[in-house]
Protein backbone atom coordinates (compact mmCIF):
# COMPACT_ATOMS: atom_id res chain seq x y z
CA UNK A 1 0.00 0.00 0.00
CA UNK A 2 1.23 3.47 -0.92
CA UNK A 3 2.70 5.61 1.82
CA UNK A 4 0.03 8.34 3.12
CA UNK A 5 1.47 11.67 1.98
CA UNK A 6 0.21 15.13 1.99
CA UNK A 7 -1.66 16.15 -1.10
CA UNK A 8 -2.23 19.31 -2.63
CA UNK A 9 -5.84 18.94 -3.35
CA UNK A 10 -5.35 22.75 -5.15
CA UNK A 11 -3.63 20.45 -7.88
CA UNK A 12 -6.18 19.02 -9.96
CA UNK A 13 -9.43 18.07 -9.90
CA UNK A 14 -8.42 14.58 -9.20
CA UNK A 15 -6.34 15.18 -6.14
CA UNK A 16 -9.24 17.58 -4.98
CA UNK A 17 -11.42 14.37 -4.92
CA UNK A 18 -8.43 12.39 -3.04
CA UNK A 19 -8.22 14.89 -0.71
CA UNK A 20 -11.68 14.64 0.02
CA UNK A 21 -11.69 11.12 0.31
CA UNK A 22 -8.88 10.99 2.69
CA UNK A 23 -10.63 13.97 4.90
CA UNK A 24 -13.98 11.91 4.91
CA UNK A 25 -12.14 8.57 5.45
CA UNK A 26 -10.58 9.84 8.36
CA UNK A 27 -13.25 11.98 10.01
CA UNK A 28 -14.94 8.50 10.55
CA UNK A 29 -12.24 6.78 11.62
CA UNK A 30 -11.64 4.25 8.76
CA UNK A 31 -8.22 3.10 7.47
CA UNK A 32 -7.78 2.11 3.85
CA UNK A 33 -7.95 -1.45 4.78
CA UNK A 34 -10.98 -0.63 6.60
CA UNK A 35 -12.42 1.39 3.52
CA UNK A 36 -11.46 -1.75 1.13
CA UNK A 37 -13.33 -3.93 3.19
CA UNK A 38 -16.24 -1.59 2.63
CA UNK A 39 -15.71 -0.78 -0.92
CA UNK A 40 -15.35 -2.62 -3.69
CA UNK A 41 -11.46 -1.05 -4.06
CA UNK A 42 -8.42 -2.24 -2.56
CA UNK A 43 -6.48 -1.00 0.28
CA UNK A 44 -3.65 0.26 -2.42
CA UNK A 45 -6.04 1.60 -5.04
CA UNK A 46 -8.16 3.51 -2.31
CA UNK A 47 -3.77 5.18 -1.66
CA UNK A 48 -3.56 5.81 -5.18
CA UNK A 49 -6.94 7.50 -5.25
CA UNK A 50 -5.93 9.63 -2.30
CA UNK A 51 -3.34 10.99 -3.81
CA UNK A 52 -4.32 11.60 -6.76
CA UNK A 53 -2.63 9.14 -9.08
CA UNK A 54 -5.76 7.21 -10.35
CA UNK A 55 -9.81 7.90 -10.70
CA UNK A 56 -12.31 6.42 -9.29
CA UNK A 57 -15.01 4.38 -10.62
CA UNK A 58 -18.68 5.45 -10.52
CA UNK A 59 -19.66 2.73 -8.27
CA UNK A 60 -16.78 3.52 -6.01
CA UNK A 61 -18.01 7.09 -5.82
CA UNK A 62 -21.33 5.59 -5.33
CA UNK A 63 -20.53 3.70 -2.58
CA UNK A 64 -18.29 6.29 -1.04
CA UNK A 65 -21.85 8.20 -0.89
CA UNK A 66 -23.60 5.67 1.02
CA UNK A 67 -20.87 4.82 3.27
CA UNK A 68 -20.23 8.52 4.27
CA UNK A 69 -23.97 9.26 3.88
CA UNK A 70 -23.15 12.30 2.22
CA UNK A 71 -26.11 12.57 -0.33
CA UNK A 72 -23.99 13.03 -4.07
CA UNK A 73 -21.15 14.73 -2.67
CA UNK A 74 -18.79 12.58 -4.07
CA UNK A 75 -20.84 12.21 -7.30
CA UNK A 76 -20.62 15.78 -8.12
CA UNK A 77 -17.49 15.50 -7.00
CA UNK A 78 -16.56 13.03 -9.81
CA UNK A 79 -18.61 14.75 -12.39
CA UNK A 80 -16.54 17.92 -12.00
CA UNK A 81 -13.49 16.03 -11.87
CA UNK A 82 -14.82 14.51 -15.47
CA UNK A 83 -16.15 17.93 -16.93
CA UNK A 84 -13.57 20.65 -15.28
CA UNK A 85 -10.77 20.98 -17.12
CA UNK A 86 -9.73 23.84 -14.67
CA UNK A 87 -7.91 23.80 -11.27
CA UNK A 88 -9.93 21.94 -8.38
CA UNK A 89 -10.64 25.19 -6.42
CA UNK A 90 -12.64 26.79 -8.81
CA UNK A 91 -14.28 23.35 -8.88
CA UNK A 92 -15.33 23.56 -5.16
CA UNK A 93 -16.22 27.15 -6.26
CA UNK A 94 -18.96 25.97 -8.94
CA UNK A 95 -20.28 23.31 -6.78
CA UNK A 96 -20.06 24.00 -3.19
CA UNK A 97 -20.09 28.22 -2.39
CA UNK A 98 -21.37 29.98 -5.48
CA UNK A 99 -24.85 28.21 -5.81
CA UNK A 100 -25.44 28.69 -2.41
CA UNK A 101 -24.63 32.39 -1.76
CA UNK A 102 -27.13 34.87 -0.98
CA UNK A 103 -24.99 37.49 -2.04
CA UNK A 104 -21.96 37.37 -4.31
CA UNK A 105 -19.88 40.24 -4.66
CA UNK A 106 -17.44 40.40 -7.44
CA UNK A 107 -14.47 42.64 -8.82
CA UNK A 108 -12.83 42.02 -12.33
CA UNK A 109 -10.04 44.89 -13.35
CA UNK A 110 -9.67 43.14 -16.62
CA UNK A 111 -12.54 41.14 -18.23
CA UNK A 112 -16.08 41.12 -18.20
CA UNK A 113 -17.17 38.67 -15.45
CA UNK A 114 -17.61 35.32 -16.28
CA UNK A 115 -21.17 34.61 -15.25
CA UNK A 116 -22.08 38.04 -17.91
CA UNK A 117 -19.50 36.64 -20.57
CA UNK A 118 -21.94 35.58 -24.30
CA UNK A 119 -20.17 32.46 -25.29
CA UNK A 120 -18.81 34.36 -28.14
CA UNK A 121 -16.50 36.39 -25.71
CA UNK A 122 -15.89 33.76 -23.36
CA UNK A 123 -14.24 31.78 -26.60
CA UNK A 124 -11.86 34.49 -27.37
CA UNK A 125 -10.76 34.45 -23.73
CA UNK A 126 -10.25 30.75 -23.54
CA UNK A 127 -8.16 30.52 -26.84
CA UNK A 128 -5.38 33.03 -25.05
CA UNK A 129 -4.46 30.12 -22.77
CA UNK A 130 -0.88 28.77 -24.08
CA UNK A 131 -0.80 25.26 -25.74
CA UNK A 132 -4.84 24.80 -25.12
CA UNK A 133 -6.88 22.81 -27.55
CA UNK A 134 -9.79 23.24 -29.26
CA UNK A 135 -11.43 20.43 -27.17
CA UNK A 136 -10.12 21.53 -23.91
CA UNK A 137 -11.84 25.33 -25.21
CA UNK A 138 -15.12 23.53 -25.52
CA UNK A 139 -15.27 22.01 -22.76
CA UNK A 140 -14.22 25.23 -20.75
CA UNK A 141 -17.24 26.69 -22.74
CA UNK A 142 -19.64 23.81 -21.33
CA UNK A 143 -18.30 24.95 -17.82
CA UNK A 144 -19.13 28.77 -18.53
CA UNK A 145 -22.45 28.26 -20.28
CA UNK A 146 -23.64 25.90 -17.39
CA UNK A 147 -22.98 28.17 -14.71
CA UNK A 148 -24.86 30.87 -16.04
CA UNK A 149 -28.28 29.02 -14.72
CA UNK A 150 -27.47 30.88 -11.74
CA UNK A 151 -29.00 34.16 -13.35
CA UNK A 152 -32.11 32.09 -13.10
CA UNK A 153 -32.17 30.03 -10.59
CA UNK A 154 -35.04 30.81 -7.65
CA UNK A 155 -33.97 32.26 -4.77
CA UNK A 156 -31.95 34.57 -6.88
CA UNK A 157 -28.60 35.54 -5.20
CA UNK A 158 -28.31 39.42 -4.86
CA UNK A 159 -25.46 40.23 -7.15
CA UNK A 160 -22.98 43.79 -6.42
CA UNK A 161 -20.51 43.99 -9.48
CA UNK A 162 -17.65 45.84 -9.73
CA UNK A 163 -15.81 45.72 -13.35
CA UNK A 164 -12.70 48.18 -14.16
CA UNK A 165 -13.67 50.89 -16.62
CA UNK A 166 -11.26 50.15 -19.58
CA UNK A 167 -12.98 46.58 -19.92
CA UNK A 168 -15.33 47.89 -21.47
CA UNK A 169 -12.51 49.11 -24.26
CA UNK A 170 -10.56 46.38 -23.86
CA UNK A 171 -10.62 44.15 -27.56
CA UNK A 172 -10.79 41.08 -26.09
CA UNK A 173 -12.69 39.28 -29.40
CA UNK A 174 -13.29 41.03 -32.94
CA UNK A 175 -15.85 44.18 -32.76
CA UNK A 176 -18.82 42.12 -33.84
CA UNK A 177 -18.42 40.24 -30.66
CA UNK A 178 -17.77 43.18 -28.52
CA UNK A 179 -20.75 44.70 -29.36
CA UNK A 180 -22.73 42.08 -29.14
CA UNK A 181 -21.18 41.23 -25.48
CA UNK A 182 -21.93 45.13 -24.79
CA UNK A 183 -25.26 44.60 -25.77
CA UNK A 184 -26.09 41.84 -23.25
CA UNK A 185 -24.06 43.38 -20.34
CA UNK A 186 -26.28 46.08 -20.77
CA UNK A 187 -29.16 43.72 -20.63
CA UNK A 188 -27.66 41.83 -17.75
CA UNK A 189 -27.51 45.38 -15.74
CA UNK A 190 -31.32 45.70 -15.89
CA UNK A 191 -32.12 42.74 -13.73
CA UNK A 192 -33.34 44.13 -10.23
CA UNK A 193 -30.95 41.28 -8.13
CA UNK A 194 -27.70 42.93 -10.21
CA UNK A 195 -25.95 45.84 -9.60
CA UNK A 196 -22.52 46.38 -11.41
CA UNK A 197 -20.37 49.43 -10.56
CA UNK A 198 -17.97 50.72 -13.31
CA UNK A 199 -14.40 51.35 -11.27
CA UNK A 200 -12.18 54.17 -12.54
CA UNK A 201 -9.62 52.93 -14.16
CA UNK A 202 -7.01 55.21 -12.09
CA UNK A 203 -8.03 52.59 -8.85
CA UNK A 204 -4.93 51.63 -7.58
CA UNK A 205 -6.42 49.12 -4.93
CA UNK A 206 -7.66 47.00 -7.95
CA UNK A 207 -5.03 45.98 -10.04
CA UNK A 208 -3.89 43.58 -8.07
CA UNK A 209 -6.15 40.99 -9.05
CA UNK A 210 -9.87 39.49 -9.36
CA UNK A 211 -12.26 38.10 -6.63
CA UNK A 212 -15.07 37.23 -5.74
CA UNK A 213 -17.34 37.28 -1.80
CA UNK A 214 -20.20 35.13 -1.31
CA UNK A 215 -22.60 35.54 1.37
CA UNK A 216 -23.87 32.20 2.72
CA UNK A 217 -26.77 31.25 4.60
CA UNK A 218 -27.92 30.50 8.28
CA UNK A 219 -25.07 33.08 9.78
CA UNK A 220 -22.24 30.69 7.79
CA UNK A 221 -18.79 33.06 6.91
CA UNK A 222 -18.32 34.74 4.22
CA UNK A 223 -15.78 32.42 1.82
CA UNK A 224 -14.01 34.71 -0.82
CA UNK A 225 -11.87 33.09 -4.14
CA UNK A 226 -8.80 35.11 -4.97
CA UNK A 227 -8.33 34.95 -8.73
CA UNK A 228 -4.92 34.89 -10.78
CA UNK A 229 -3.77 33.71 -14.11
CA UNK A 230 -2.23 30.70 -12.39
CA UNK A 231 -3.85 30.02 -9.28
CA UNK A 232 -6.56 30.94 -6.97
CA UNK A 233 -7.70 30.39 -3.35
CA UNK A 234 -10.96 29.62 -1.55
CA UNK A 235 -11.13 30.46 1.95
CA UNK A 236 -13.22 31.72 4.98
CA UNK A 237 -10.14 32.28 7.04
CA UNK A 238 -12.07 35.77 9.02
CA UNK A 239 -8.34 37.53 8.07
CA UNK A 240 -8.16 37.11 4.78
CA UNK A 241 -12.07 37.33 4.02
CA UNK A 242 -11.83 41.08 6.43
CA UNK A 243 -8.58 41.94 3.72
CA UNK A 244 -10.83 41.17 0.70
CA UNK A 245 -13.89 43.35 2.28
CA UNK A 246 -11.75 46.18 2.72
CA UNK A 247 -10.33 46.01 -0.61
CA UNK A 248 -14.01 45.80 -2.16
CA UNK A 249 -14.81 48.50 0.09
CA UNK A 250 -11.86 50.42 -1.34
CA UNK A 251 -12.46 49.94 -5.08
CA UNK A 252 -16.07 50.42 -4.77
CA UNK A 253 -14.85 53.98 -3.56
CA UNK A 254 -13.66 54.81 -6.46
CA UNK A 255 -16.77 53.84 -8.73
CA UNK A 256 -19.36 55.15 -10.78
CA UNK A 257 -23.02 55.39 -9.89
CA UNK A 258 -24.80 52.43 -10.86
CA UNK A 259 -26.76 54.96 -13.31
CA UNK A 260 -23.94 56.18 -14.91
CA UNK A 261 -22.21 52.78 -15.40
CA UNK A 262 -24.98 51.91 -16.71
CA UNK A 263 -24.95 54.85 -19.42
CA UNK A 264 -21.18 53.96 -20.04
CA UNK A 265 -22.24 50.56 -20.68
CA UNK A 266 -24.44 51.29 -23.25
CA UNK A 267 -22.18 53.83 -24.96
CA UNK A 268 -19.98 51.25 -25.38
CA UNK A 269 -22.30 49.59 -27.55
CA UNK A 270 -22.25 52.12 -30.75
CA UNK A 271 -18.74 52.22 -30.20
CA UNK A 272 -17.84 49.23 -30.97
CA UNK A 273 -20.29 48.55 -33.44
CA UNK A 274 -18.78 51.54 -35.42
CA UNK A 275 -15.49 49.93 -35.39
CA UNK A 276 -17.01 46.40 -36.58
CA UNK A 277 -18.89 48.79 -39.77
CA UNK A 278 -15.39 49.90 -40.24
CA UNK A 279 -13.89 46.47 -41.01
Amino acid sequence: MGRERDLDPNVSPRAFFGSELRRCRKRIGLSQPQLGERTTYSPDMIGKIERGERPPSPEFVAQCDELFGLDGHFHRLYQFMLQTPGPAWFTRWLEEIEPRATVLRTWDPLLVPGLFQTEEYARYVFRGAPGITPEEIEERLKIRMRRKALLEQEPLPMMWILIDEYVLQRPVADPEAMSRQMRYLAEVVQRPHVTVQLVAASCVTGMMSAFMIAQLPGGQPDVVNVESSAEGRITADHEVVGHIWSRYDTIRASAYPEYLSRQKIEEAIPIWERRAGST
